[in-house]
């Protein structure tokens, strides 16, 4: 399709779809935006409306099938997004698929078999913006022996800003219909990780559900099996440790996200400042007295282009990077290992793939 227009449609028209997909996809050349499908058809008829995009259509199963659709983005919650994958795949459509991946690894292992099986289809996971500013740039010092070896890695996640509130509303990541064995944001994280200093071997997690029970929205009260604080500790394949401790009830004093990255050599410190400003990257080796600011050069900034990356994709201009089917798979199995060792109290070893 180098010369031809793709055209797309969207399933489940939501946040994320709406801030980033959506005008990132419109801003694309020869790219059309012919339908959207969201779980029900008044529903799709209004997100058709306020986004200017062709069709309504009735449910996602009419927008899969509709052979004049080239390609899918699937912004659904996780619970959905290995069907839809399936089927789009089954109709030929190309899949920009919603993070997390899936529910759990068997499901993210279906939609990597799917896309192995149909190699003329471009598959995509949207990868977590959170890095990308300084990802190259961190890649490169580490990987040029800026720290030497990885001795540690040690991260701290505290989203939210409330203490332990039994009345709040449960978000979908609450609720493990919905969001399977994901826990907050830490397959996000892993998968930040992932590119720095590579995957995990085993896993050991201990793990809290501080708030028992939810709103649901249907107004009912709902018990909590997905943890809000869990620490986890992994082995890294290429030889060191991560510590993760993530929560989000630890009220308005938390600190800030942070990445401490430990090394033989040197040490480098990234802190996640949030509200669209880039991360803010320290750093010192063997011998300083200072740990400055490291400024990330322009040639090596990064920044969100995962629209143009799927298309630049299907024109066969470039190979999805940010992120593939493969990658995803890793932080699902990774995410499954977290939920076992939390639940039998013992290590679990990844998958050495």
């Amino acid at each position: 399709m180098a010369n031809e227009t793709i055209r797309v449609g969207f399933i489940g028209a939501g946040a994320n779809t709406a801030l980033r997909h959506i005008p990132g996809l419109r801003a694309q050349e020869g790219v059309e935006l012919v339908g959207v499908a969201n779980r029900s058809l008044e529903s799709s008829k209004v997100a058709a409306d306020k986004y200017e995009i062709g069709e309504a259509y009735p449910t996602w199963l009419d927008l899969v099938e509709d052979p004049n659709i080239d390609a899918v983005c699937i912004g659904t919650w996780p619970y959905m997004h290995s069907t839809i994958s399936l089927t789009a795949m089954d109709n030929g459509k190309h899949v920009l698929c919603e993070a997390r991946m899936a529910m759990n690894a068997a499901e993210a292992r279906d939609m990597l078999a799917a896309s192995v099986a149909n190699p003329d289809l471009v598959t995509q996971i949207v990868p977590p913006p959170h890095l990308m500013a300084c990802e190259r740039y961190l890649i490169e010092l580490i990987s040029d022996g800026y720290i030497g070896d990885v001795v540690n890695v040690n991260v701290r996640v505290f989203d939210g800003d409330s203490y332990p509130d039994s009345s709040t509303d449960a978000h979908w990541r609450h609720m493990r219909e919905l969001s399977g064995n994901n826990v907050m944001t830490l397959g996000i994280w892993y998968e930040n990780l992932m590119r720095l200093v590579g995957t995990a071997s085993s896993v050991m997690a201990q793990a809290q559900i501080v708030v028992p029970h939810r709103n649901g929205p249907d107004g009912d009260r709902y018990q909590m099996t997905i943890p809000d604080q869990v620490d986890v500790i992994y082995s890294l394949s290429g030889g060191g440790t991560v510590n993760i401790s993530m929560s989000t009830v630890f009220g308005p004093f938390a600190p800030p996200t942070e990445i401490w990255i430990f090394g033989s050599e040197g040490t480098i410190r990234v802190e996640v400042i949030g509200g669209g400003e880039d991360p803010r990257v320290t750093g010192a080796r063997r011998g300083d007295d200072a740990m400055p600011e490291l400024i990330v050069p322009d040639d090596k900034r990064g920044s969100w282009r995962v629209e143009e990356e799927f298309i630049n994709a299907i024109r066969g201009i470039e190979p999805v990077t940010r992120s593939n089917f493969t990658d995803s798979v890793k932080y699902m199995e990774f995410t499954d290992a977290v939920q076992k060792s939390w639940q039998s109290g013992t290590r679990i070893y990844l998958p050495n793939v």
